[in-house]
């Protein structure tokens, strides 16, 4: 499967960083083509502007750059997006790319995109205990996969969450395992 692997985070030393290199062995390892989009060294502009809003939806009508970046993804049979949960939802640049590439026409209404399946991994300070219990979980997955994913007409979606980023080494290195794993069988 050829894999869109979205990273976001501004430090390349971040647990996010490790999860998401975790990650892309595990889909190399099972044989899958993998294309890295490292959001914060490129130089994307995460700002829509008035030619990113064309009324009739066609490719052409759109910025070169956002033309650029849809062809990137439709290129793929997947994407993944790996990020911090900061303030319960992915980072300003992340948004950005997503309020332009994934835009009227292209992902959603009369252009249609090639992506069959799609993974949200994102890491949160809060433990899995919390999580459940405040339903940050359920939260994520109306905001994330319901109001984005599934909306764009992805058949095979769904989010994961690596809680407890902030309970020590041990814990954050079986967030790393678990990356790896869920690259393996993506």
């Amino acid at each position: 499967m050829k894999i869109l692997l979205v990273k976001c985070h501004p430090r390349i030393d971040s647990l996010t960083f490790k999860v998401s290199e975790s990650f892309k062995k595990g889909l190399l390892e099972a044989n899958n083509d993998v294309e890295e989009l490292d959001l914060y060294r490129t130089d994307f502009n995460p700002i829509l502007f008035h030619e990113d809003e064309p009324t009739n939806g066609k490719l052409s009508s759109y910025s070169k750059i956002v033309q650029s970046e849809f062809s990137r993804l439709k290129e793929n049979d997947a994407v993944v997006m790996i990020f911090p949960l900061w303030w319960w939802s992915m980072p300003a640049l992340l948004k950005g790319w997503i309020d332009r590439v994934w835009n009227y026409g292209l992902t959603y209404e009369p252009q249609k995109h090639n992506i069959k399946k799609a993974l949200i991994i994102t890491l949160a300070a809060a433990s899995d205990k919390e999580i459940k219990k405040f339903k940050y979980d359920d939260a994520l997955e109306i905001t994330l996969n319901r109001g984005m994913l599934k909306f764009c007409e992805i058949p095979d979606s769904q989010i994961c969450i690596l809680g407890g980023t902030n309970l020590g080494e041990k814990h954050c290195s079986k967030l790393i395992r678990k990356a790896h794993n869920i690259g393996v069988n993506f």
